[in-house]
Protein backbone atom coordinates (compact mmCIF):
# COMPACT_ATOMS: atom_id res chain seq x y z
CA UNK A 1 0.00 0.00 0.00
CA UNK A 2 1.01 3.52 -0.95
CA UNK A 3 2.10 5.71 1.96
CA UNK A 4 -0.14 8.31 1.80
CA UNK A 5 -0.27 11.54 4.35
CA UNK A 6 -3.65 12.36 5.75
CA UNK A 7 -2.87 16.05 4.02
CA UNK A 8 -3.03 14.37 0.59
CA UNK A 9 -6.65 13.26 0.81
CA UNK A 10 -9.52 15.42 1.01
CA UNK A 11 -12.04 17.84 -0.96
CA UNK A 12 -12.36 21.54 -0.24
CA UNK A 13 -15.76 22.01 0.45
CA UNK A 14 -16.36 24.30 -2.27
CA UNK A 15 -16.12 21.75 -4.76
CA UNK A 16 -18.84 19.79 -3.28
CA UNK A 17 -21.97 21.99 -3.85
CA UNK A 18 -22.70 23.86 -7.46
CA UNK A 19 -22.60 27.97 -7.29
CA UNK A 20 -25.60 29.38 -6.30
CA UNK A 21 -26.40 26.41 -4.25
CA UNK A 22 -29.34 26.97 -1.20
CA UNK A 23 -27.44 27.51 2.03
CA UNK A 24 -28.79 23.75 3.16
CA UNK A 25 -26.49 22.32 0.85
CA UNK A 26 -23.73 24.80 1.58
CA UNK A 27 -23.45 23.93 4.98
CA UNK A 28 -23.88 19.90 4.09
CA UNK A 29 -20.58 20.38 1.80
CA UNK A 30 -18.86 21.68 4.54
CA UNK A 31 -20.18 19.46 6.98
CA UNK A 32 -18.81 16.06 5.39
CA UNK A 33 -15.43 14.56 6.31
CA UNK A 34 -13.81 13.98 2.86
CA UNK A 35 -10.45 13.55 4.50
CA UNK A 36 -11.36 10.80 6.65
CA UNK A 37 -13.85 9.23 3.76
CA UNK A 38 -11.37 9.49 1.06
CA UNK A 39 -8.63 7.79 3.24
CA UNK A 40 -11.11 4.96 4.93
CA UNK A 41 -11.89 4.06 1.10
CA UNK A 42 -8.94 3.99 -0.61
CA UNK A 43 -7.23 1.75 2.16
CA UNK A 44 -10.07 -0.65 1.69
CA UNK A 45 -8.97 -0.37 -2.31
CA UNK A 46 -6.11 -0.73 -1.51
CA UNK A 47 -5.94 -3.71 0.68
CA UNK A 48 -7.45 -5.99 -2.65
CA UNK A 49 -3.98 -5.67 -4.17
CA UNK A 50 -3.68 -6.40 -7.89
CA UNK A 51 -6.95 -7.99 -7.94
CA UNK A 52 -9.02 -5.06 -7.12
CA UNK A 53 -11.94 -4.30 -6.23
CA UNK A 54 -15.72 -3.20 -7.59
CA UNK A 55 -17.74 -0.69 -5.46
CA UNK A 56 -20.40 -3.25 -4.37
CA UNK A 57 -17.71 -4.31 -2.36
CA UNK A 58 -16.55 -1.37 -0.84
CA UNK A 59 -20.23 -0.31 0.00
CA UNK A 60 -20.60 -4.07 2.19
CA UNK A 61 -17.52 -3.04 3.65
CA UNK A 62 -19.05 0.49 4.69
CA UNK A 63 -23.04 -0.23 4.74
CA UNK A 64 -23.08 2.25 7.78
CA UNK A 65 -22.71 4.84 5.39
CA UNK A 66 -25.03 6.88 2.63
CA UNK A 67 -24.38 5.63 -0.58
CA UNK A 68 -23.13 8.81 -2.12
CA UNK A 69 -20.79 9.44 0.75
CA UNK A 70 -18.60 6.59 -0.47
CA UNK A 71 -19.31 6.27 -4.31
CA UNK A 72 -18.78 9.79 -4.44
CA UNK A 73 -14.64 8.99 -3.15
CA UNK A 74 -14.41 7.37 -6.10
CA UNK A 75 -13.45 9.91 -8.78
CA UNK A 76 -11.88 12.13 -6.18
CA UNK A 77 -9.47 9.56 -5.61
CA UNK A 78 -8.92 8.72 -8.94
CA UNK A 79 -8.22 12.46 -9.83
CA UNK A 80 -5.86 13.01 -7.31
CA UNK A 81 -3.92 9.91 -8.86
CA UNK A 82 -4.60 7.24 -5.95
CA UNK A 83 -6.11 4.94 -8.12
CA UNK A 84 -7.24 3.40 -11.50
CA UNK A 85 -9.60 2.08 -13.87
CA UNK A 86 -8.69 0.69 -16.73
CA UNK A 87 -11.43 -0.94 -17.59
CA UNK A 88 -11.83 -3.62 -16.78
CA UNK A 89 -15.74 -4.97 -15.39
CA UNK A 90 -16.85 -7.47 -13.47
CA UNK A 91 -20.40 -8.39 -12.19
CA UNK A 92 -21.95 -6.69 -8.79
CA UNK A 93 -24.41 -8.03 -6.87
CA UNK A 94 -27.61 -6.99 -9.18
CA UNK A 95 -25.63 -8.88 -11.77
CA UNK A 96 -24.91 -5.68 -13.65
CA UNK A 97 -20.90 -4.74 -14.84
CA UNK A 98 -19.03 -2.91 -12.39
CA UNK A 99 -15.37 -0.93 -13.29
CA UNK A 100 -12.39 -2.48 -11.29
CA UNK A 101 -10.34 0.06 -9.30
CA UNK A 102 -7.03 -0.64 -8.06
CA UNK A 103 -4.73 1.28 -5.93
CA UNK A 104 -2.09 3.33 -8.34
CA UNK A 105 1.32 2.50 -7.54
Amino acid sequence: MKDQESSNFGTEAYKLHRKGSLKTSVDSAHSVDTTKLEEMVYKEIASYGELGCIADQILSKYANFPYSSITARFASLERKGFIYRDGDKRAGNSGRKQSVMREQK
